[in-house]
């Protein structure tokens, strides 16, 4: 059967070009861990992991280990980091993928120094600290007793620290420089008590292009990877290309007269003689419901509005202003089509939520077509 025409189109050599932007902001020396979690944030997993495996990416990182496992079975090579934690019970499955797992409890360090000793193993470990994200990671003044504990655990190597901002994305840096100042001192208690990991790593796609003595030794650049921006403003800082554009066809033209109620919950009536487009694309695609009333879509080159509800499966758009539109033609959701641009940013600000939603949300069923 054919592809579905309602297709996301990835741009493996923009890709490229932003792993090298981003690489270029680094010093030299200073590794990359390229995250490719979440389906590489929409974008196919395996298909970036290929690419930014080959463009030298020392690590990758994933949220999950059966994320890590998947990539494993496709013949990635590089570490995976499984940035989200383990379950003690998962210890066996992060031996059987060679995957490194992030450690930030005592449960889970001793399972791991466990199935190290029935493997005649050392597993590297990856331990986080949490110096204001409040999400996971050991708190700056449980680090001590933490570290003490791992002395007992000969069969568990710290080859890194971590940490993670809560807002370097912010114009304002005074908490992400309260963050790295805590992370230094973490580090300095950490290299008092004997350890010497080979990482050091806090800083994220912002913080790469934003926030000065943020590099350490490892750096985690995630969404700028695939050519979207933390915020607005950082379009001025660092030059990236679009990685994914998401496109579809007209299924079906009608006309309909003024007064004409379109989809579920009449809530669109047309003001004149209109041009409806039937679009295959719905939610269950990704194309958020709360774009009713204020998204668009470009066809013929024209910015043209998304009418009524958007359903699971369809949606409509207005097309009157259209010349010669026709059935099949192409239709736009995220990307350029002649001089118009609809960016992710875009359709993520009016469905009030971000970029990183957008992309993720786009559902499996819609194919991934990869271009160069």
């Amino acid at each position: 059967m054919e592809k579905r025409p309602t297709s996301a189109f990835i741009d493996r050599e923009a890709l490229r070009f932003n792993y090298r932007q981003l690489r270029s902001r680094i010093p030299a020396g200073t590794a990359m861990m390229a995250v490719v979690k979440a389906n590489a944030y929409g974008h196919g997993d395996i298909e970036a992991a290929r690419v930014l495996e080959a463009m030298g990416s020392e690590f990758l990182g994933v949220a999950i280990p059966e994320e890590g496992a998947w990539l494993r079975d496709a013949g990635m090579k590089r570490p995976i980091a499984v940035l989200g934690g383990i379950f003690p019970d998962q210890a066996g499955g992060v031996f059987d993928f060679d995957l490194t797992p992030v450690v930030f409890d005592m449960r889970t360090a001793r399972s791991l120094d466990t199935e190290a000793r029935k493997r005649g193993a050392v597993k590297k470990i990856h331990v986080k600290i949490d110096t204001g994200m409040g999400r996971l990671g050991l708190l700056p003044d449980e680090a001590g007793r933490f570290f003490a504990g791992l002395k007992e655990l000969p069969n568990l190597d710290v080859e890194a620290v971590l940490s993670h901002f809560a807002e370097s994305e912010s114009e304002d840096k005074g908490f992400s420089e309260s963050q790295l100042s805590g992370f230094k001192r973490s580090l300095e208690e950490i290299r008092g008590m004997g350890f010497d990991p080979l990482f050091t790593e806090i800083a994220n796609s912002a913080a790469i292009v934003d926030l000065e003595g943020s590099h350490h030794s490892l750096v985690r650049p995630g969404i700028m990877l695939y050519g979207s921006y933390p915020a607005e403003r950082l379009r001025e800082r660092l030059e990236l290309k679009p990685v994914l554009q998401l496109k579809t066809r007209i299924l079906h033209l009608k006309g309909v007269p003024p007064g004409f109620s379109v989809s579920y919950g009449r809530r669109f009536a047309t003001k004149r003689h209109s041009t409806i487009a039937t679009l295959p694309i719905g939610y269950a695609d990704g194309l958020p419901r709360r774009l009713e009333g204020k998204g668009e879509a470009l066809a013929g080159g024209k910015r043209v509005p998304l009418v009524g509800a958007i359903c699971m499966d369809l949606a409509m758009a207005d097309v009157t202003d259209v010349p010669d539109v026709k059935a099949g033609d192409e239709v736009v959701i995220i990307g350029s089509q002649g001089a118009e641009t609809i960016t992710a940013e875009e359709v993520a600000g009016k469905a009030g939520t971000i970029s990183y939603e957008i992309f993720c949300g786009i559902s499996q069923r819609v194919p991934r077509v990869y271009l160069s």
